[in-house]
């Protein structure tokens, strides 16, 4: 989240499978080298062993495990990937019980989680007018994956102090052994390719789920304006001139011009 770590909660796996990190970003980032270090013994992540803990008592004390038994089957075989897309899907749990951590920093009572923003970030691409030379499939699909290395890093924001080219390569390395708890492949790859696009801007598609991005942070904090009586300027001020596409610029006009109006009547 542009402005959020969070409450990190996975359902138990029926079989002896295990996942082990320590997700505080105090373990991400040593301030003096300026290098990610995913635990407090090593540097690199590294995917351990596919069963969830309970959060520490700090938020961050996320700790899960992916590994596949000595008697799976094969990569390739029909067990086996059936096995590594329940152990893929299990993984990406986290993704609908951690909490948007900018909403948390603001006193947000129950705030949306991950899976939350990218769900309506999917319905912002399915929903848009039709754009010439736009592939609306593959904002969609970005929209769905742009977010998901954050099952295993948990959601880093500015507040966090982390550099934005350590959180990168820390997400990029998150994703590498999520893909490979997939089991590789054609699936996989697509993953990998989609999230890249979007990382780097690199598309016309890119653009625009960037910008639905914001929008719907903006929408939420609206929202939240409106339920629990807050003022959320930093989330309106951050995304503000920042949209790329038309239909970003026209959304976040709308938006920003509902909340102009309440904040006015308010005012009266």
């Amino acid at each position: 989240m542009a402005v959020n770590s969070s409450t990190h909660r996975a359902l138990p796996l029926n079989r002896p499978v295990q996942l082990r990190f320590r997700l505080s970003p105090a373990f991400f980032y040593n301030r003096t080298s300026s290098r990610p270090v995913f635990s407090t013994d090593a540097p690199n992540l590294r995917l351990v062993s596919v069963r969830a803990h309970k959060p520490g008592s700090d938020g961050f004390g996320y700790k899960k495990s992916v590994k596949l038994t000595d008697s799976e089957a094969p990569i390739g075989s029909s067990r086996s990937s059936t096995s590594s897309a329940i152990d893929f899907l299990t993984l990406c749990h986290s993704l609908k019980t951690t909490k948007r951590k900018g909403w948390i920093n603001h006193g947000i009572k129950g705030p949306e989680s991950i899976a939350d923003h990218m769900y309506r970030m999917a319905l912002m691409a399915l929903i848009a007018g039709d754009i010439p030379g736009v592939d609306r499939e593959r904002c969609i699909k970005i929209a769905i994956v742009h977010d998901i290395a954050e099952a295993i890093v948990g959601d880093i924001t500015p507040s966090d102090g982390v550099p934005k080219e350590v959180k990168s390569r820390m997400e990029q390395e998150a994703l590498n052994e999520m893909c490979k708890v997939l089991g590789g492949g054609m699936r996989a790859e697509e993953i990998q390719e989609l999230w890249a696009e979007y990382e780097n801007n690199a598309s016309i598609e890119a653009n625009l789920v960037k910008d639905f991005d914001k929008v719907e942070m903006i929408l939420q904090a609206l929202e939240y304006e409106m339920e629990h009586g807050k003022v959320l300027d930093e989330f309106f001020l951050s995304t503000a001139g920042k949209f790329q596409t038309e239909i970003g610029k026209r959304w976040a006009a709308e938006i920003n011009s509902r909340r102009n109006s309440r904040l006015a009547n308010k005012l009266s």
